[in-house]
């Protein structure tokens, strides 16, 4: 940290002159895919600011994170100085760059409002602002797509259902769930439409909001050319909603999403072109996930939140299936409520579940002081061990019915089951593949998070 603050110093002097001064740094949880860090910076007579002191958001690629094509940071910051020219809320940037601080960064502003999706659409605070919300994100999301694309140097066009073809592929990992929603999503793709700039991660999480409203459209790191419509079923895919029954990033329904397009020049989609793109949304996050967790998997991050990701596509997958008409919620009691372990004899007791218990009980309610990025990784490995208490009651048994599904389809392994959901050998099935398919993604949610299954579609 006193590394990274010198080397941030000496760039703000490059930028404001010597008297810029880096007074604090201190990392902020969540974000997955790169660092965030609080900054405070003292200015002494620099003609900037009435004040002597600003506060600034850093944004930097995590360690031995591999940069693709698309996540290029010169192309981010000019989709988020355009946007900002156009009328968007965007915070404003004041530099980035690749070498300045060891890896690719922004350096921008600090808006002062709330992110986390739990609190904007629970908390008393924003309680008038949420019945307003989907209209006006229907709003920013026209004057988003109706700038040039071609004003950002280096967009890449994306050809949606195909990049997200080439990541299934690319895992060589078979998920019959994915094939069904897949094979769907190419079945039914709508008529292609004139591209636009994509925001690609527009959702609640990303917006900043405060009791007067919007205040700012955050991480623009997977923006690119392509099919705006990608950005309403986005916002609209269930991960985003956070449990709420309100469609719209969990804000309020579609129409009023599509009222406020429209209200800002765009032109809406209809109803099954929309719930393509959710479909397509949800399909997406589950490989997202799958591609976050293969950084732990692959020995490249040590990380405790990328192991856990990895245990959340099977939510995605249970939300195709809910999307497609193949499932419906239910409820399920958690396998660890009420539950008492006897002892194995030789060993004392608190038994190994039981040591289990106590280790997350502890994380989840003793971790606590000042680090935020601390206390939320906490929680995170609190969950971890929730899950491993599961798999252990549970797996003997889910495996033994995961072989009998398999075998009663004439399949020896999921490899096969999939390669018959894409070819069509086994559509004279179709319902009891779909049962099977779903029977299986149910028992790995019950060990993964088995509330999920209730949650509206």
């Amino acid at each position: 940290m006193t590394e990274l603050a010198g080397a941030l110093t000496s760039r703000l002097r490059t930028l404001w002159g010597p008297a810029a001064e880096v007074a604090e740094i201190r990392p902020m949880p969540g974000g997955a895919s790169r660092e965030s860090w609080d900054v405070r910076v003292r200015l002494a007579g620099d003609g900037l600011a009435d004040s002597t002191e600003r506060r600034l958001i850093l944004l930097r690629d995590a360690g031995g994170r591999a940069r693709t094509p698309q996540r290029n940071v010169a192309v981010e910051a000019a989709a988020m100085i355009a946007a900002r020219a156009a009328g968007v809320p965007v915070a404003e940037l004041f530099d980035h760059g690749e070498g300045a601080l060891g890896r690719a960064y922004l350096l921008m502003e600090r808006l002062d409002g709330e992110t986390i999706p739990r609190r904007l659409l629970r908390d008393d605070a924003y309680a008038a602002v949420r019945p307003g919300l989907a209209h006006r994100l229907g709003e920013v999301l026209a004057r988003i797509h109706q700038i040039d694309p071609d004003e950002i140097p280096g967009l890449l066009r994306v050809d949606a259902l195909g990049q997200l073809t080439e990541l299934y592929q690319g895992f060589a990992e078979p998920r019959p769930a994915l094939e069904i929603g897949l094979r769907w999503l190419r079945e039914h793709r709508p008529l292609p439409i004139a591209d636009t700039l994509v925001h690609g991660d527009f959702r609640t999480g990303n917006l900043m909001v405060g009791a007067d409203g919007l205040r700012g459209v955050l991480d623009w790191e997977l923006t690119h050319r392509g099919d705006p419509r990608q950005d309403l079923g986005w916002l609209c895919t269930k991960a985003w909603r956070f449990g709420s029954a309100s469609p719209v990033g969990g804000f309020g329904p579609r129409a009023d999403l599509m009222a406020g397009y429209a209200a800002g020049g765009g032109t809406p989609p209809d109803d099954p072109t929309q719930r393509w793109w959710e479909l397509y949304g949800t399909v997406r996050w589950a490989l997202l996930c799958r591609s976050q967790a293969e950084r732990y998997l692959s020995g490249a991050e040590p990380s405790v939140e990328l192991a856990v990701l990895g245990r959340r596509v099977c939510e995605q997958e249970y939300d195709v299936l809910l999307a497609l008409g193949h499932a419906k919620p239910l409820t399920v009691q958690d396998p660890l409520e009420d539950r008492e372990y006897p002892p194995v004899r030789p060993h004392d007791r608190p038994s190994g579940p039981g040591l289990l218990r106590a280790v997350r009980d502890f994380l989840a309610t003793e971790v606590t002081g000042a680090d935020p990025v601390l206390k939320f990784h906490a929680r995170v490995a609190a969950n971890a061990l929730r899950i491993a208490e599961r798999e252990a009651l549970l797996a003997p048994a889910h495996e033994q019915a995961h072989r009998e599904r398999l075998a009663a389809l004439g399949c020896h392994d999921d490899a096969a089951l999939c390669a018959a959901i894409r070819d069509g050998s086994l559509d004279h099935r179709s319902g009891e593949v779909a049962e099977a398919v779903t029977a299986t993604v149910v028992d790995k949610l019950t060990v993964a998070n088995p509330a999920h299954l209730a949650l509206p579609g």
